[in-house]
């Protein structure tokens, strides 16, 4: 150890410490120095109601770089180099209660609660880089694995090729897991690999085991901003929201059999991955996730081992150096990590994403061609089709029933309130939103009184509809549904009859229009503002629906099934993690940014009609909903080519962005002079995005690499973004062993003074095995400083993709 650093006094209790220090303040009173001292320890003392969580980046200790040891030596050094910041409070007083974390593997800082003139006198030490406050960050299946064809057996097999993910480790953040859910049985399991390193906070019978090999509670964020001491005892990360065992059950849930929800989407359930073995590391409760905590789950997760990360949550935009998901994650790249996360649910607006940076995975949601129908007939004779998950409740046999829309008010017309409106023995249609929740809205119109609920989707919303328990029968319609159902009413106003409908439950349906996928509506939508010249999200995948796990009753009405369809970002994050762990266990050497590559340029860009994936008002393929497409698994396992990013390649990329070396030092945990890195930067990212310069020029470089057969030819095929030349130097790539790396570039010509994004993409195909590496090409006019809402809608008007 360095003798530098030694151990910092034995603590002193408050009160003692107090009633100590007044009568020194007295006493040296006539000395400026001990007086001045004294008065600023006292004035922190007197302000330690005003404390805030802060988390703390510092550089690594002076002798030790970010790539040593991990041992009990190194970190116990790191945390006495930590401590040497605190302030004399904490040093001299009993102040390890407001100590929360100190990070030793996915970044160099700690998390501690200080005053702010406490954060003040820590910046000015040497080896500081930044701090920023503790943040809250929101939290964002039967048929999934046969409809992403992870089912269909045979040479091509991804699932028999991987064998399931046996061996690899899935480290999942979010609210925890039940333990004894018939999903993480292990039986048939083999045990963890030895490398894995982790424990279990579950007491037994109901533990861990083969399958469920850790789980981990992080608390201290969250009770610090609860006002509830830190140094508690920490509970067994038990669930108690649900959202955890159903995002761990649908990366690598086991086969269980009869599972269903309502009697609905009966059927096997499975994850993506059935014989990865989980670690659960709980970081968030009811209220949300605490930043301190999830970087505490991300550091212990790349110590205990683990080989990808799931994370289905995500806040607002930030730069990476106030990110800690970014930063926590960059952490986890390093050590060879694989990281998935939520991009948001905060579509279908644009520029609403989470978790942008470069080297995580952002996952979109999309649809699948199940519905859980329910289908409404007018009195006219017009039937529209809807869903709902809850179809036990009968419907009223004196149908059809009166139907009302109390649309004058917001309030009303969303059933926010329905205070003087009369809906006793009526069925009421609630437009969606108002900050009523779904359920909550057939609840309101129960309790005044009405017999059923039509859910009507704003005209955002478009095609997008979910399947959820309500409390009386009801039918989610589409936006076109829903003006179609209110012209009724209003034409049967008019002609003073009394308008009625019928809600007939119909069940499961698969392949049901409208095409399937779409991009979900609460999908959050690129362009990225942390980073506009990187395409976000990165891709799509199942997100609607979703059936997996749940530990506990369903809904208000409390089915006992214990599994739940619930729809959201959360839900595809991890498909794609479940989908990663495969492809490391057939690719166990490719690197986090080859198997995030292989994902990315094998997509599906059309749906189950062969046309181009649409959003969710049908129209035409948009690259800042989809990303580069949908997943495809079986494609995944096979791409031919690959992009790989080394961690050391962004750090050119950080500086570009306009970073100083500080906060590219605090992301990368080393020091950095960003000086010594070229001004421009081109990353070797798998989609394109490139801004035309004043003369409507722009290039683009890029080096692939052949993972698949040892001699192969490629050639190129472009189609050129609109009005945009497109020249790619060399047009063949011809290699003759295996992990041979080639360099292409892309040349840009379009119009200086276009106004607009311009679409097109990429490929790179071989004869031999029919594989194809597909990059979208972004062209972004020399007019645009960024990706700007207006140039989107204008990108949205010019696409061209095959």
């Amino acid at each position: 150890m360095n003798a530098k650093y030694t151990m910092q006094p034995r603590y002193i209790p408050v009160p003692f410490f107090s009633f100590f220090l007044l009568v020194l303040v007295n006493y040296y009173s006539t000395s400026a120095s001990c007086h001045g001292f004294l008065l600023a320890m006292a004035h922190s003392t007197a302000n330690i109601a005003n404390l805030q969580t802060y988390i703390v980046h510092v550089q690594q200790p002076p002798g030790l770089a970010a790539t040593s040891s991990s041992d009990a030596d190194a970190d116990a050094e790191r945390e006495i180099w930590y401590k040497s910041f605190l302030p004399a409070r904490l040093l001299l007083g009993s102040g390890e209660p407001e100590w929360l974390y100190a990070y030793h593997h996915v970044t160099s800082g700690f998390a501690v609660r200080l005053t702010e003139d406490e954060l003040s006198t820590m910046k000015e030490k040497d080896g500081f880089l930044l701090a920023y406050p503790d943040r809250l960050i929101p939290l964002q299946t039967t048929y999934s694995s046969s409809f992403l064809g992870l089912e269909d057996h045979g040479k091509h097999s991804l699932w028999d090729a991987s064998n399931y993910g046996a061996g690899i480790i899935i480290g999942v953040l979010d609210t925890g897991i039940a333990p004894n859910h018939t999903s993480f049985n292990d039986q048939g399991m083999p045990f963890p690999p030895a490398k894995w390193k982790g424990n279990c906070e579950f007491p037994p019978p109901a533990g861990c085991n083969k399958k469920l090999i850790g789980a981990r509670n992080f608390i201290r964020g969250q009770n610090a901003m609860r006002g509830i001491p830190t140094n508690v005892v920490t509970q067994p990360p038990y669930d108690s929201e649900g959202h955890g065992t159903h995002t761990a059950g649908t990366a690598a849930g086991r086969f269980v059999e009869g599972a269903g929800a309502y009697g609905n989407a009966m059927g096997l359930a499975v994850g993506m991955a059935p014989r990865a073995h989980l670690a659960i590391y709980k970081v968030c409760s009811e209220n949300g996730c605490p930043t301190s905590d999830i970087m505490a789950g991300l550091d212990a997760a790349v110590s205990d081992g683990v080989d990808v990360l799931s994370l289905s949550l995500g806040g607002k935009s930030l730069p990476f150096y106030q990110d800690g998901i970014a930063i926590g994650t960059f952490g986890a790249i390093q050590k060879g990590v694989f990281v998935s996360c939520a991009a948001g649910n905060s579509g279908p607006s644009d520029s609403t994403l989470s978790n942008e940076a470069p080297w995580i995975l952002t996952v979109g949601a999309s649809t699948m061609d199940r519905s859980i129908r329910t289908t409404v007939t007018l009195g006219n004779g017009q039937q529209f089709d809807g869903e709902s998950l809850n179809q036990g409740i009968p419907f009223p046999a004196t149908s059809p029933i009166p139907l009302v829309y109390a649309g004058g008010r917001r309030q009303t017309a969303t059933c926010s309130t329905l205070s003087g409106v009369n809906v006793r023995g009526k069925v009421v249609v609630c437009d969606m939103g108002g900050g009523i929740g779904r359920v909550a809205k057939g609840s309101t119109v129960k309790a005044a009184g009405g017999v059923g609920m039509i859910l009507a989707n704003l005209p955002e919303m478009g095609y997008s509809t979910l399947a959820e328990p309500h409390v009386i029968p009801t039918s989610h319609v589409t936006y076109e549904a829903a003006s179609q159902i209110k012209a009724y009413i209003k034409s049967a106003a008019s002609l003073t009859a009394n308008p009625v409908a019928t809600i007939t439950p119909k069940g499961t349906l698969f392949g049901a229009p409208p095409v399937a996928p779409i991009v979900a509506y609460f999908s959050s939508r690129g362009p990225s503002q942390a980073s506009p010249n990187i395409l976000k999200p990165d891709i799509i995948g199942p997100g609607v629906n979703v059936l997996a796990a749940w530990p506990f009753p369903v809904g208000p009405v409390g089915e006992s099934n214990p599994f739940n369809v619930i729809s959201g970002t959360s839900m595809s994050t991890p498909h794609l993690s479940g989908i990663a762990a495969l492809l490391r266990a057939v690719h166990p050497k490719w690197s986090p940014a080859m198997i995030k590559s292989a994902i990315m340029t094998s997509s599906d860009v059309t749906g189950s009609d062969g046309q181009l994936i649409g959003d969710q008002l049908l129209r035409p393929y948009n690259l800042f909903a989809t990303g580069v497409g949908h997943v495809n698994p079986t494609k995944a396992s096979d791409p031919g080519l690959v992009f790989d990013i080394g961690p050391q390649e962004y750090i050119a990329y950080l500086c570009g962005l306009g970073y100083d070396d500080k906060q590219v030092s605090a992301v990368v945990r080393s020091s950095v002079s960003c000086s010594s890195y070229p001004a421009e930067v081109d990353l070797n990212y798998p989609s394109i995005t490139v801004v035309l310069d004043s003369k409507g020029w722009a290039n683009a470089t890029r080096f692939v690499t052949n993972v698949g057969q040892a001699v192969s030819l490629y050639k190129v095929n472009v189609t050129p973004p609109p009005g945009v030349k497109v020249i790619v130097e060399p047009d063949t790539l011809s290699f003759t062993a295996s992990h041979k790396v080639e360099k292409f570039t892309v040349q840009f010509q379009g119009t200086a003074d276009a106004s607009s994004n311009r679409v097109g993409s990429l490929t790179w195909s071989s004869g031999t095995n029919q594989v194809a590496l597909r990059s979208p090409l972004l062209v972004v006019p020399s007019s645009s400083s960024s990706l700007s809402g207006s140039s989107v809608m204008a990108a949205k008007q010019s696409t061209i993709y095959i």
